[in-house]
C-alpha cells in the first residue's frame, strides 16, 4: 500500500474513532440535560448518529485541517487554533445534527434548543473535540501527529 493509502486509512480510522466517541457522549449530555428530550430518544439519536458520524467524520477531518490551515495563515497562535477549532465544528456539524434530530422525531422547538445549545458550547465542544481529534490522531500514528507529542 502506498504512503498516501496508509496516511488516508489511518487518518480515516483516527477520525472516525474521534468523531463516533465524542459525538456520542456530548450529544447524549445534550439532548437529555439541556434540550429535554427523553432517554429513549437521546438513545435513537445517538444510535441514528454512529453510522451518519461514520460518514462524516474523515471530511470533517479534512474541512477542520483547511479551517485550521486558513486560521493559521491569519496567526500561528495557539487562540487562532481554538478559534479554527470552534468554527469548524460550528458550520459542519450544526446542519447534521440538525437532520439527525428531525429524522428521529424531535419536534421544532427541541430541535431549535439542541443545536442552539450545541452552537452556543461550540467553543468548549469544538476547542476540546480539536485537541481529543488530535489524541486519537496521535495514538493512531496518522503522520504529522504521532511525531509531536
Amino acid at each position: 500500500m502506498s504512503v498516501k493509502g496508509q496516511f488516508n486509512m489511518r487518518n480515516a480510522a483516527a477520525d472516525t474513532f474521534a468523531m463516533v466517541l465524542f459525538c456520542f457522549v456530548t450529544g447524549m449530555v445534550i439532548e437529555v440535560f439541556v434540550s429535554g428530550m427523553t432517554f429513549e430518544q437521546s438513545l435513537a439519536s445517538r444510535t441514528l448518529s454512529i453510522p451518519v458520524n461514520i460518514a462524516i467524520a474523515w471530511p470533517y477531518g479534512v474541512f477542520r485541517d483547511y479551517v485550521l490551515r486558513s486560521g493559521y495563515r491569519l496567526s500561528p497562535s495557539r487562540w487562532m487554533k481554538a478559534v479554527s477549532d470552534m468554527v469548524a465544528y460550528v458550520l459542519f456539524q450544526s446542519p447534521v445534527y440538525a437532520g439527525i434530530l428531525w429524522v428521529v422525531g424531535a419536534d421544532a422547538d427541541q430541535i431549535m434548543t439542541a443545536v442552539t445549545s450545541s452552537a452556543l458550547v461550540s467553543g468548549v465542544l469544538g476547542i476540546v473535540y480539536g485537541q481529543f481529534l488530535d489524541v486519537c490522531r496521535r495514538m493512531f500514528k496518522v503522520p504529522g501527529y504521532y511525531q509531536e507529542a
